[in-house]
């Protein structure tokens, strides 16, 4: 691995987790962190879409993020501004075109991610006519590589759980690490910066703490990566969904295990499983936590 992250947690800044005092099983004193969770509303120009809890962080990367993968933003929408009241916790995204909602925002469905994440109607009709990249590949190095790397970078998620982690990748190399108390809010921020740096999707792979749901894998394949890696376990629906797209789709990442349920043609098999360390104990204990 190469390069250091373009984006990445700071699992220091203050108004992201809050130092708290308790008892432990014996009754002793304990002070522990735990992060913290706000409800943030995003408008479309004049339009209220949604109220999201949030912990806060990257509120314009996860507005544009969010309107993306509902498909509320178009490919070739312009983006006049994005406004934000941390007083008020409302963002507010501008563009050009004019934008109306009002029957698709009656048409929602809550899916299974944590912090009541959502899904509108018309969602599935993209997801039926994205095509992923065929030529993208996964070299089981970079993927042991990569694991080892997250799993080891200072983070919200090693410092107080309770908040899942998704990254972007590019071969060996992670890119935009970001981390919610929502997995759905996570990958939302990941997406807004990939349309405000106009980042192609196609040679990206997806890495996620939390488990292989349906909505984790509609989001990345309407994000248009062709690669997709938990830590964590499977829906069938998650699968299913996955075989359809065409989606490489790989969970139980940890040290050097994994099981991958769809997509296999696009791995590589370039490293012997038994030179690859095992991941410590303490990351494996709250890896299982987190995905809960």
């Amino acid at each position: 691995m190469t390069g250091p992250y373009l984006l990445q947690p700071d699992p220091l800044h203050p108004g992201l987790s809050t130092a708290v005092t308790g008892i432990d099983q014996n009754g002793n004193a304990v002070d522990t962190k735990v992060v913290t969770e706000k409800p943030l509303t995003l408008f479309l120009n004049a339009q209220e879409v949604v109220t999201m809890m949030t912990i806060g962080d990257h509120p314009d990367l996860l507005a544009v993020g969010y309107l993306k993968n509902q498909n509320m933003l178009a490919d070739d929408d312009v983006i006049t501004g994005i406004e934000h009241d941390d007083d008020l916790d409302v963002v507010i995204v501008r563009t050009e075109r004019e934008t109306n909602f009002e029957e698709k925002l009656k048409k929602k469905v809550r899916t299974s991610g944590c912090a009541q994440g959502t899904v509108f109607g018309d969602v599935m009709e993209g997801f039926e006519t994205v095509s992923l990249s065929t030529d993208a590949r996964l070299k089981t190095s970079w993927l042991y590589s990569l694991t080892k790397a997250i799993n080891t970078t200072p983070s919200l998620y090693l410092e107080a759980g309770a908040i899942h982690g998704c990254v972007l990748c590019q071969e060996d190399r992670p890119l935009v690490y970001m981390e919610d108390v929502g997995r759905h809010n996570a990958v939302d921020k990941i997406a807004g910066w990939m349309v405000l740096n106009d980042i192609p999707a196609h040679d990206k792979m997806f890495y996620t703490t939390g488990r292989l749901t349906s909505e984790m894998v509609i989001k990345t394949v309407m994000m248009g990566i062709p690669i997709l890696v938990s830590r964590s376990g499977f829906t069938a629906w998650g699968v299913e969904l996955a075989r359809q797209a065409g989606l490489t789709l790989i969970g139980r990442a940890r040290g050097k295990r994994f099981v991958a349920l769809s997509g296999q043609e696009r791995i590589d098999f370039d490293l012997d499983p038994g030179s690859v360390e095992d991941e410590p104990q303490k990351i494996r204990r709250k890896g299982s936590l987190a995905a809960k």
